[in-house]
């Protein structure tokens, strides 16, 4: 038996010729591309609409986009599953959703994650492989792609039903792989709630759980009778010169489900696998990190330091003000201390407080959410308290 699992494809301006193409040998090379046709089995997460009609939902962040004939370069890889589960999917809207799964179902490429309704969206995939049953189940964390009472969207991780899905599936399968598309990208470490969850998934019978979206490898956790990867990286996403996005991993699942890593290293505007230098470099600082978070308390000591590193920018979010040009300026050369002073200075203690009870408490967390899509859809709803 032979797996792969590819992390984040996203066909871009600087190679989308060779999507449109289907140059396999241009976007891999050819060790890869010997790779890819070994295997029995490929999966990937395509994380881009396949349309050509431009119709991008109201969201913040970037909204993505490729065109239909993009689709000859995934067949050209010979890939068989995509995992649609991501924050991406929905960013052309419900025509988007649907120009995609035309595309990926006329060339024969199944996916999963995705749906009409929720029920639809958390159906797994099954396949058989060498004699095996496999399931596979892909969620992804809330953002502005997940299916709803209105919309279409990508399946989320529903704490109450999740666990649930996956511990049928277990029941059904030899073996069950979890793409599970959340984490803070750019970050090489599980949050504590994060890793808390991939425990529970484990738990209920997953037997490897992928975080793909960080856009970063990570690391990887033996937990009990199962497999964690925090963070794959890309597989092929030029969208940023970062360090983090240069480099991924290429997970190989073998006989008896053992777990394989194969270094990527992109080169300019396609992806490569990794030179032998390069290669014990990459899984050095893998294993490292992997052996790391073995330490009692490490996950939460990391995870301060990243939050504390983010609060301003929270904080300023939240305050509703954005600074003009100059001040930004200033602050950048004044080692981003000037920002960070009037934030701190405009939020007492007791705002934080209270800022922090309607964040953390479900009833309050829940209410503020429901309020703020009401006021974005533009609805006026008539008061109870009348």
């Amino acid at each position: 038996m032979r797996i792969l699992i590819g992390a984040d494809i996203v066909p871009t301006r600087s190679n989308i010729d060779l999507f449109k193409s289907g140059d396999a040998k241009a976007l891999i090379g050819d060790e890869l591309q010997s790779i890819f046709k070994q295997a029995d089995y490929r999966i990937f997460n395509l994380e881009v609409p396949l349309t050509e009609i431009e119709t991008p939902i109201q969201k913040c962040g970037e909204s993505l986009i490729a065109p239909v004939q993009s689709i000859e370069g995934l067949k050209a890889m010979n890939i068989d599953l995509v995992t649609l589960s991501n924050n991406h999917i929905m960013d052309q809207g419900r025509q988007g959703l649907d120009s995609t799964i035309r595309e990926l179902e006329e060339a024969h490429i199944a996916h999963v994650g995705t749906g009409y309704t929720s029920d639809e969206a958390s159906k797994p995939y099954v396949f058989f492989c060498d004699g095996n049953k496999i399931g596979v189940y892909a969620c992804t964390e809330h953002e502005f792609s997940v299916v709803n009472e209105k919309n279409p969207g990508a399946n989320p991780i529903d704490l109450l039903e999740s666990f649930d899905h996956v511990y049928h599936l277990k029941q059904n399968c030899d073996f069950v792989i979890v793409l599970y598309h959340g984490g803070k990208e750019h970050y090489r470490y599980p949050s504590p709630n994060q890793q808390k969850i991939c425990h529970k998934l484990v738990d209920k019978g997953a037997d490897l759980v992928v975080c793909q979206h960080s856009h970063c490898i990570g690391l990887e956790e033996k937990y009990r009778q199962g497999t964690i990867v925090y963070g794959q990286g890309n597989f092929l996403f030029d969208g940023s010169n970062s360090e983090y996005w240069q480099t991924s991993l290429l997970i190989e699942i073998g006989d008896r489900f053992c777990i394989n890593y194969l270094p990527l290293k992109k080169e300019k505007n396609v992806v490569r696998l990794a030179d032998s230098k390069t290669r014990r470099e990459i899984l050095d600082d893998f294993f490292s990190r992997s052996c790391e978070i073995k330490e009692d308390g490490i996950v939460e000591k990391k995870y301060k330091e990243f939050a504390n590193h983010y609060l301003t920018d929270f904080l300023s979010i939240a305050s509703g003000k954005r600074y003009g040009i100059f001040i930004r300026a200033l602050n950048r050369i004044c080692g981003n201390k000037i920002i960070d002073a009037c934030i701190h200075r405009r939020y007492t203690k007791s705002k934080c407080l209270t800022l922090l009870n309607r964040i953390e408490c479900e009833a309050n967390n829940e209410l503020f959410i429901t309020g703020l899509r009401i006021s974005l859809e533009g609805g006026k709803i008539e008061n109870v308290n009348k």
